[in-house]
């Protein structure tokens, strides 16, 4: 029942088939079927759950939202995605801990964001690799390390502002796999 409530689902009845049998009916969207509905089912109910559905026709008091997924303040149209208002900041936190994964490290620090309504609900960032630019030092001045330092810091905010990033393919996937 809480799975069907987190997906929107409204309670239509109850009728006891047998001792150890229960018909659940409930009034959910398609779309909340269509994606990885049927493995949670399965999942929650240990495998005892079936299911069989009826389309009763369309509704439309949805309140929907275009969530825009932006690398390096740059969106990225394969990984936008619409969802429920009330679940948007939820999916898109999710989308992008995924996305952090996938995304390799650069040499300079990626931003990834998801955009709803102009405004930014999330953020993550994929952090820079670095290059040991001291190797070279041994002891002596510390203003010699310090210059070497920030001169590695000028040149990763100039890489930043030239730099592309490849989004891997898996992760246009994790866009399809979203309810999980």
């Amino acid at each position: 029942m809480e799975l069907l409530k987190d997906k929107r689902g409204d309670f239509v009845e109850t009728k006891h088939l047998t001792m150890t049998q229960v018909q659940l009916t409930w009034r959910m969207p398609l779309s909340e079927m269509i994606a990885d509905f049927y493995d949670n089912l399965k999942s929650v109910s240990r495998g005892y759950a079936s299911l069989d559905y009826e389309i009763k026709g369309y509704e439309s008091k949805s309140r929907l939202t275009k969530v825009e997924i932006l690398v390096q303040q740059e969106p990225c149209d394969a990984l936008s995605f619409v969802a429920v208002r009330d679940k948007a900041y939820d999916e898109a936190r999710r989308l992008l801990e995924r996305l952090r994964e996938l995304i390799p490290r650069q040499l300079f620090e990626v931003s990834l964001q998801a955009q709803c309504d102009g405004k930014i609900i999330a953020k993550e960032r994929v952090m820079s690799m670095r290059k040991d630019v001291l190797a070279k030092c041994y002891g002596g001045d510390i203003s010699r390390k310090m210059k070497l330092l920030a001169k590695q810091k000028e040149g990763k905010k100039k890489m930043r502002m030239i730099g592309k990033v490849e989004v891997p393919p898996e992760a246009f996937l994790t866009v399809l796999k979203r309810g999980g």
